[in-house]
């Protein structure tokens, strides 16, 4: 499995995934699971474990490599 995300990609995929997950959690401790949450705590899971790999299955099939994108300013 070769990388194709960048550092600081992934760094904002950790913190989105934890706070999509943290909602969830905190709205299905609450009130009864819905569907709707338990759709979003395992998309904020799903992001949470592409930003560890530094791997997005959808950037690979799509065939962009954004580990080459660099920012020039």
């Amino acid at each position: 499995m070769k990388q194709n995300i960048g550092t600081i990609d992934s760094m904002v995929r950790i913190s989105c995934g934890l706070t999509l997950l943290a909602w969830s959690i905190a709205k299905m401790a609450r009130d009864k699971p819905s569907g709707g949450q338990l759709f979003v705590s395992l998309m904020g899971a799903q992001k949470v474990a592409e930003g560890i790999t530094r791997y997005c299955p959808l950037t690979d099939a799509l065939g962009m490599d954004q580990k080459k994108t660099q920012i020039t300013a």
